[in-house]
């Protein structure tokens, strides 16, 4: 044990110091990370600015926060319903226990959705299972002559969608609907359908980490039945919804590609599978 140790704390390092043992005691396999996320965000600074900072004494108000954080983490509670945001693509997204985090996975949906759309031509989307907004969002602010239509069951969720398209500036183009897969769509009246829709198996659910498992809402995650059930509602109705050359774009669970794709190629001409940056099938497109 160091000297800095044995003392009471009173820098920013050592608080960061202490709640990263709290946190590695308690089974996050990012402590340090934890730590230094959530308290920059209490300090409202970049993370790398509390590494010029270090030996700076942390306030009492501060202190107290901190460490209800911590505490509420070592819960397993998720980092980004503590902060209350996440990034997502290039943009920051309010989050609330009534949506699923936005994952580095998901932009592959975004980025083969903004592949197939081009800037200043005019189309339609559909994001099935909005959530927070994230992928909506993301598509009207980088194709300004889109308009989007989110969708999701939850009223809770697409009022933090709708805050965030606020926030982003492209409320006026995103139109927001309580509704469940594609079913109120009318025939031949949409160019792009994304869908990040909830594809694990309740049977799969210890298999998931705590923070996953206990704290994200469970209708974004689960499945009602089985999970093929799912996609094939989506893609039978894209396959009535799409215009011709239209596009459906999911996401799939590690396991899921064959399945899904056999869906995929029942109805639509091509089919193409992208691979996250871990190399697993995340990604099905068919045209």
């Amino acid at each position: 044990m160091t000297r800095a140790d044995e003392r009471a704390p009173v820098s920013i390092l050592d608080y960061l110091r202490r709640g990263t043992t709290f946190l590695r005691d308690r089974g996050s396999e990012t402590a340090r990370l934890d730590a230094e996320v959530l308290l920059a965000d209490l300090l409202d600074r970049p993370r790398i600015a509390l590494y010029t900072a270090f030996e700076e004494p942390l306030e009492r108000a501060h202190v107290d926060a901190f460490r209800e954080r911590l505490v509420r983490r070592g819960r397993g509670e998720p980092v980004a319903y503590l902060t209350g945001h996440r990034d997502f693509h290039t943009r920051t997204f309010a989050v609330t226990p009534a949506v699923l985090i936005p994952r580095p996975e998901t932009e592959h949906v975004l980025e083969a959705a903004l592949g197939v759309l081009e800037s200043d031509r005019a189309a339609r989307v559909v994001d099935v299972g909005t959530g927070s907004g994230c992928l909506a969002v993301s598509i009207a602010a980088e194709r300004p002559a889109a308009t989007v239509v989110a969708t999701d069951v939850s009223r809770a969720a697409l009022a933090v969608a709708a805050a965030n398209a606020r926030t982003h500036g492209v409320e006026g183009r995103v139109a927001f609907a309580t509704l469940d897969m594609l079913g109120a769509v009318r025939e031949r009246s949409v160019d792009v359908v994304v869908s990040n829709p909830p594809y694990i198996a309740r049977g799969d659910a210890a298999s998931l980490p705590r923070d996953v498992r206990d704290f994200e809402p469970a209708g974004a995650l689960f499945s009602p039945g089985d999970p093929r059930d799912v996609y094939r509602a989506l893609v039978d109705g894209a396959a009535r919804a799409l215009r011709p050359g239209g596009s459906l774009i999911v996401e799939v669970g590690h396991d899921q590609r064959a399945a899904v794709e056999s869906l995929f190629r029942e109805r639509f001409a091509k089919v193409d599978v992208t691979p996250d940056l871990a190399g697993i099938d995340r990604v099905i497109h068919g045209r």
